[in-house]
């Protein structure tokens, strides 16, 4: 049998959009000698959709979707993901379902058993987990045909009580098909490898793997989609965060060696997937809502540096207007470095000074700020200046603006609520400032693109004279690793303290996480590269004690 692997690109609830994409997907799997195409799960109406699965009017439109796709199924098989109604009153009133279509008719749906319902999968809400299973029959080839998370609960302390895949297995399978929509986290791609490889090895049969593309506002997918021989080897893989399509005859698998994943990618493979995500993030964020053109205030440090050469990447230099803010403490290098950036880029710039309107703001207030030293108060009137700047030009003239803001100071909320933190989506909210240095490097690995001055100088907010982010905070090397065991590794303060950080250096660094909650709840939507980011993933109260 021919089975093609259609890695697409959906878009949520464009259902027009992603019927005609999957329509032509049939076609071109024909064209190509397929007996079976395979799509990803809840292709129909795009993963995730969130509490529109709670419109009636939405699934109508599923059902209405399969049917015309059903049409197209003449001489070839199709798989398709789309919710699927629960008959019994009783439950959820839906199931995440993949529908086998074959000569113009659904012949059969597989329900999904597993449900996520941890970090920012919330499917649980929405669907009923099934707990019956059948193979499917097609062309004298019996499939275990599962659904994502079916597969993720072979571990030694599985989260399910059940297990989609003995099941099928009981019943004889020639091969395995897992459909999924599968988002990307830096660490996520080896583990999923991981995850399939030992399927295949587990049941010994050959196991194909089609995963999404694109992005869907936070959550970013990655593809990778994949075929694994029966002991385990990876055979045929796709080109991550590309839409393709891979034909593959599976009477071949049993002769291909296949290669065993290898253990997690190296230090500059994470960085180069990560800035792949944030393009392929910042793409389809502006591409599905309609938007074309950025703005971003340019400092000349390097946070907006990196935000602006990803955005020129995903959006086009012609796209993406840098606007430098100069203020009372702006130091002339910091400019240099900001319009030799624009320059290199080719990318559109401004530069508007903001030194007189903030001393206007100071005039005006010292009636109550009377004879009172300069503090915060006075550094986020500049950063709330600059903000008002970029959101003007962002209205008269139709930019997003790009929230630069890096994990680290979101983590501790270094920075200015209605101020810096201010924009319509953030790229960099889940980076911390390490990792942003290793992006920087990453972007300057052939040529200089970025001005080497923005990368080996102190990072400075520039608020106030010969200020330095490290007279506010720890050194970042020492700051995001405890950000990363606390956030990511969930360890908290007698874990830490154990790992040999210092008690006073952790209850410092915790007291800022916690109490700065409130910010985090007013920043943009943040592109998800980490295993834990800020957002849907991570639910903590504002007003709480524990660790404040």
């Amino acid at each position: 049998m021919r089975i093609a692997l259609a890695q697409y690109n959906y878009h949520i609830g464009n259902f027009e959009y992603n019927t005609a994409k999957i329509i032509r997907g049939i076609h071109e799997a024909k064209s190509r000698q397929a007996n079976l195409v395979v799509f990803a799960e809840l292709s129909v109406c795009g993963y995730p959709s969130g509490d529109f699965l709670e419109f009636k009017d939405y699934i109508d439109k599923c059902y209405r979707a399969i049917d015309e796709i059903a049409l197209h199924c003449q001489g070839i098989a199709a798989i398709v993901g789309a919710p699927h109604r629960n008959a019994n009153p009783k439950g959820k009133p839906l199931y995440n379902a993949a529908f086998f279509i074959e000569e113009g008719e659904v012949k059969q749906i597989y329900r999904k058993g597993l449900l996520p319902n941890y970090d920012i999968f919330d499917e649980y809400r929405y669907f009923e987990p099934a707990t019956e299973f059948d193979i499917v029959s097609y062309r004298g080839k019996r499939i275990a045909l599962t659904i994502c998370e079916d597969l993720w609960n072979l571990y030694d302390n599985p989260l399910y009580t059940q297990n989609p895949m003995d099941r099928l297995a009981e019943k004889g399978a020639d091969f395995m098909l897992n459909i999924a929509a599968s988002p990307f986290a830096w660490d996520h791609g080896g583990e999923r490898k991981n995850m399939l490889s030992r399927n295949a090895s587990r049941y010994r049969m050959p196991l194909f793997y089609v995963n999404q593309v694109g992005a869907q506002t936070e959550l970013i997918f990655d593809g990778g989609s994949m075929a694994i021989n029966a002991h385990g080897g990876i055979t045929h893989e796709m080109e991550s965060f590309t839409e393709s399509m891979l034909v593959i005859e599976t009477d071949e698998m049993g002769r291909k060696t296949g290669i065993k994943p290898s253990p997690e990618a190296d230090y500059d493979k994470k960085i180069e997937n990560i800035y792949k995500a944030l393009v392929s993030g910042i793409k389809d964020y502006f591409g599905k809502l309609g938007f074309s053109k950025a703005i971003l205030g340019l400092s000349g440090g390097i946070d907006s540096a990196v935000t602006m050469v990803i955005a020129a990447d995903a959006l086009g230099v012609e796209n993406v207007l840098g606007v430098l803010l100069p203020g009372q403490f702006s130091s002339d290098h910091s400019l240099k470095d900001a319009e030799d950036l624009a320059k290199t880029l080719g990318c559109p710039y401004h530069t508007i000074p903001i030194t007189d309107i903030t001393a206007r703001f100071e005039e005006n207030l010292k009636p109550w700020f009377k004879e009172l030293p300069f503090d915060v108060a006075e550094e986020n009137i500049q950063a709330r200046t600059r903000a008002v700047y970029l959101m003007a030009l962002s209205n008269k003239f139709g930019y997003v603006l790009l929230n630069t803001s890096n994990k680290s100071e979101a983590a501790v909320g270094y920075g200015t609520l209605y101020g810096d933190m201010c924009g319509g989506l953030s790229v960099l909210g889940d980076v911390y400032k390490t990792d942003v240095f290793g992006l920087a490097r990453y972007i300057n690995r052939k040529d200089e693109i970025i001005p080497v001055n923005s990368i080996i100088k102190p990072p400075s907010a520039e608020l106030r004279a010969d200020q330095k982010d490290s007279d506010s905070l720890p050194e970042y090397d020492i700051l995001d690793e405890v950000l990363f065991q606390y956030i990511e590794k969930r360890k908290g303060p007698d874990e830490l303290v154990q790992m040999g950080f210092d008690k006073k250096l952790i209850d410092r660094i915790l007291k800022l996480v916690n109490t700065c909650e409130y910010k985090r709840y007013q920043t943009p939507p943040i592109l998800r590269v980490s295993p834990k980011a800020f957002g849907m993933g991570r639910k903590m109260p504002i007003v709480a004690k524990y660790l404040g």
